[in-house]
């Protein structure tokens, strides 16, 4: 496969960064986003080192994880990522491609990746799951949206942006329930999480 869906993602979240998320976050945002990152607080140990993939400008994810954590976050757009130099100061980011990024063996004690895995070619992320799970210390944990329903295609214009396209590719929630057993790490959680008509499910998994 090309790199042209990425490009695609680069170029879209480039153009939409603010439109996509400004920098102060509405109240029900932030109230999910806590509530997700909150279900760590009893896995990991306070202050350890968590990987966000795909942190986006860094709001509100990296930001609430900032506050417990050492934050490495990691996006493949150079706006997202010069945003979030500035909105999380505190975190260590690099603008990356989320599937390629060297992760070395037990050097995180957990991986956030929300609204992340879905914009990679789904081709890639059983590989992505099984390298996080490498990643992992034991007993850490990765918390993570993925789809709900399998689909891949693109949207242009999105957000009402003139000229953004942008692509999505994903399995279904059992597919990601599946790679994540195979990769070693047991499913915590599962839920679904609604977005207007349609959704994503949120995963909770943990490493032995």
């Amino acid at each position: 496969m090309t790199d042209e869906p990425k490009q695609l993602v680069r170029r879209g979240y480039d153009a939409v960064s603010r439109v996509y998320r400004g920098d102060c976050v509405d109240e029900a945002t932030e109230r999910r986003y806590k509530a997700w990152i909150s279900m760590l607080d009893p896995i990991l140990p306070p202050g350890g080192d968590v990987l966000d993939l795909g942190c986006g400008c860094g709001l509100p994810a990296a930001r609430l994880l900032a506050a417990r954590y050492n934050v490495v976050g990691v996006d493949i757009s150079p706006v997202q990522i010069e945003r979030a130099r500035t909105l999380v100061p505190g975190a260590t980011l690099h603008c990356a491609d989320i599937a390629s990024f060297p992760l070395p063996p037990a050097s995180f004690d957990g991986v956030v990746s929300l609204y992340a895995l879905i914009h990679l070619p789904v081709a890639e992320q059983p590989m992505l799951i099984r390298n996080i799970a490498t990643a992992l210390r034991a007993g850490g944990a990765l918390l993570m949206t993925v789809g709900h329903h399998a689909w891949t295609g693109t949207e242009a214009d999105w957000l009402g942006v003139a000229g953004a396209t942008m692509f999505w590719s994903h399995e279904g929630e059992e597919a990601y329930r599946r790679w994540v057993v195979e990769a070693g790490m047991s499913v915590r959680r599962c839920e679904f999480v609604p977005e207007g008509q349609r959704g994503h499910s949120l995963i909770l998994a943990t490493k032995p």
